[in-house]
């Protein structure tokens, strides 16, 4: 038996998606876990770019199982927009299955998103106004709509009609939006309940008995750690828990049914959306990492702050998610921009802090503490022996490694497939 679970070790767009396709063409079964389609993981494969927000990324693999579990929140027309997307470049969607459980994203969580975001001015969250964190609230609220609920007609009926005679009056009276018309809502959403009835199930037996069984099972995190509600840089956070713990509550398994916990980081950091981050470059080296690794958000195209690679966070992605390994992408944007940075610890109020601090108003008084290492020029996208790489990038590499105090086991030199390195 092998369980893997993958998440992202920094603020998200790690480039999970390549690692996971990666992984899940050795599994049998692959698992998303957390969050909506707020994430976004973009696979190369075969000369092909394929944009997924939903469904796991081993829809790719024919063989594959993949299962969209309880701790997802669903946007059913995004979702068969991907499905039918995926069925139109000859990609069967058969092997796909998603938890009864799993909550359903409705029209009036993302008109909620929108308003409440443009209600809060210059102190907005930053949100993929996509309904993400109103559909987790109503979940949480115990007034939300599940996947067995959507596709249940008369009990859907009832629950849109008694949700809306709450949700309208916060949209008109406290917002000044314009209402929902139930029986508009209750046509479309049905019209979705029968496309995607046939994938809905019990999911949480089918993964039991994979593993139980031996089989191969790959948990594929969505976003990263420091967007987690409760150890993120709260409140620009996400709603759930995209960290290895949320594997669990977000899937149906215990604990001791993971093996090994494997971290994405890449070699300097991004985030997207507001909020502190220490290490970030307002200048033109910013901007060339921003052109060079194209940071451009999958979901939203929005172009992701830049900074160098910070340790601290790092350390605590290792300490909070207990991660056995890492995969350590995009250090070939990092070519040709001179001297490299990394940043080993902070200063706050005079004081040397190694440890990621709790708090927003913490975080914002931290001044980065830089080690400077030299760099290099050489292209190394095509490079596959470790060996092979300039002097400078290994001991880039080996200082990385070094201060996260986890292994790292391969490097991506590439948006590709097969642009990595295995240590």
């Amino acid at each position: 038996m092998s369980t893997k679970v993958v998440i992202g070790a920094q603020w998200g767009d790690e480039g999970k998606g390549k690692t996971i396709d990666i992984l899940a063409g050795k599994s049998d079964v692959v698992v998303r876990t957390s969050g909506g389609n707020n994430a976004g993981h973009t696979i190369e494969a075969d000369g092909v770019t394929y944009k997924l927000h939903i469904m796991p990324s081993g829809i790719l693999n024919p063989r594959t199982l993949n299962i969209i579990g309880m701790g997802v929140v669903i946007d059913p027309k995004v979702l068969i927009e991907e499905i039918d997307g995926m069925e139109s470049q000859g990609i069967s969607t058969k092997n796909l299955k998603i938890d009864s459980r799993a909550h359903v994203i409705m029209p009036y969580h993302i008109e909620l998103d929108g308003l409440s975001e443009k209600a809060r001015g210059k102190g907005d969250i930053g949100t993929t106004k996509k309904g993400i964190g109103p559909c987790y609230m109503d979940k949480t609220e115990r007034s939300g709509i599940r996947m067995c609920d959507m596709i249940n007609p008369e009990k859907f009926s009832t629950m849109v009609r008694e949700n809306l005679k709450i949700k309208n009056k916060i949209i008109e009276l406290v917002y000044g939006g314009t209402p929902f018309d139930a029986d508009a809502v209750i046509a479309e959403y049905s019209a979705y309940a029968k496309r995607l009835a046939p994938y809905v199930t019990d999911t949480t037996p089918i993964l039991y008995d994979s593993i139980k069984s031996g089989k191969e099972v790959l948990f594929e995190g969505a976003q990263g750690i420091l967007l987690d509600i409760d150890l993120g840089t709260y409140p620009y956070v996400t709603s759930s828990h995209p960290i290895s713990g949320g594997v669990c509550v977000g899937s149906g398994i215990g604990p001791k049914d993971i093996d090994e916990c494997i971290g994405i980081l890449k070699g300097y950091t991004t985030r997207v959306g507001n909020g502190p981050f220490p290490t970030e470059l307002n200048d033109e080296v910013g901007e060339q990492i921003r052109q060079n690794g194209h940071e451009f958000g999958t979901t939203t195209g929005r172009p992701r702050r830049t900074g160098w690679f910070d340790a601290v966070i790092a350390k605590y992605a290792v300490r909070t998610n207990s991660l056995t390994s890492i995969v350590l992408n995009k250090i070939d944007p990092l070519g040709n921009i001179g001297k490299i940075k990394i940043c080993t610890a902070y200063e706050k109020n005079g004081q040397i802090i190694t440890d990621f601090p709790p708090t927003l108003e913490e975080l914002a008084e931290c001044k980065p503490i830089y080690e400077e290492l030299d760099g290099w020029t050489e292209d190394i996208s095509n490079i596959k022996d470790f060996k092979l790489l300039p002097i400078a990038a290994q001991r880039y590499v080996r200082r990385v490694e070094e201060l996260c105090g986890c292994k790292i086991a391969s490097i991506g030199v590439g948006p590709g497939r097969d642009q990595n390195i295995d240590l």
